[in-house]
């Protein structure tokens, strides 16, 4: 999930490039351009419910079109990176309202916005001084858009399932572990979590592995500080750590006895991050890992040992 290519595309783009990127889009949620990754995401989001896979299906293919209209070429369409952000607000805005007829348009026109929202993002971090850091824009886009969502469709909202109430540590970590990758897109369930978790080792070993230490590292650290244990079970205080782990030990930095700590350490600033997000009751979606993440890449501009793909 790297930022959007400004350059000009070429004269035309195939069907299957529309159709891998659509596909896609949805792997590279977890920084992933792998088909059998996205489909086991998609069921993933089926199991939890069909209407919210269908919604995060319209979000990618508008966040598509649209990076497409604003330009980007064909290798950026067909690796999905210009519709993971749409996807994860289609999920967001089955969050918000449910499957309801008026969830379909607003996944589509959200869909649609993230593409400009991207621009403006990349903007940021290419034409500015901040260029020098070679920051990401990542799943910011979604966050800005889901956020207008939740925000402007107040009247719309509805109960989300249930939450599993859990009154044992070891009974709220073991479940944590998948809930954790799950709750990424938004989903509390663990076959869900289970078969995400699939799909990131089919992409990757390494992938994988970072996606576990991830949840591993963040729920140890939201029971050590505190988090209830019904939170830490559902995987709403670990999630954003299974994205910065990967993030930081395998995608933006080249995998190395350093990205890997700098992965445990951010693991752990991303945790007390989504605390402080929650004493604030601020919608909180995926900004912890954004935040450390884009903190850590700049700290790792200036570690001699810490190289960028």
């Amino acid at each position: 999930m790297s930022s959007a290519s400004a350059a000009a595309p070429s004269p035309s783009i195939s069907g299957t490039d529309w159709l891998k990127g659509w596909c896609q889009g949805l792997s590279q949620i977890f920084f992933q351009s792998n088909v059998f990754t996205a489909l086991l995401i998609l069921a993933a989001f089926a199991v939890a419910d069909w209407r919210m896979a269908l919604l995060v299906l319209i979000g990618c293919a508008a966040n598509t079109l649209g990076g497409r209209l604003l330009r980007a070429d064909t290798s950026s369409v067909a690796s999905g990176m210009q519709g993971f952000c749409g996807a994860l607000v289609g999920a967001g805005t089955y969050a918000a309202i449910g499957g309801q007829w008026a969830a379909y348009p607003i996944a589509l026109i959200g869909g649609l916005l993230c593409a400009p929202v991207t621009w403006l993002v990349v903007t940021l971090f290419t034409k500015t001084p901040l260029k020098v850091f070679n920051l990401p824009s990542t799943t910011a886009p979604f966050c800005i858009v889901a956020t207008g969502i939740l925000l402007s469709t107040e009247a719309l909202h509805v109960n989300g399932a249930p939450s599993t109430t859990i009154d044992s540590d070891a009974v709220a970590f073991a479940r944590s572990l998948l809930t954790n990758v799950s709750e990424v897109v938004l989903v509390n369930n663990e076959w869900s979590g289970a078969l995400i978790l699939l799909g990131l080792f089919v992409a990757s070993w390494k992938v994988g592995l970072a996606g576990v230490l991830g949840s591993v590292v963040g729920s140890l650290c939201a029971l050590a500080m505190g988090e209830s244990l019904t939170e830490t079970a559902n995987g709403l205080a670990g999630y954003s750590g299974v994205l910065t782990a990967i993030a930081l030990a395998v995608v933006f930095l080249r995998s190395s006895a350093l990205s890997w700590v700098l992965a445990v350490i951010g693991t752990v600033v991303t945790a007390v991050v989504t605390l402080l997000m929650h004493d604030i009751n601020a919608p909180t979606y995926t900004w912890p890992y954004i935040l450390t993440t884009w903190v850590f890449l700049v700290i790792a501009h200036y570690l001699p040992g810490a190289k960028r793909t």
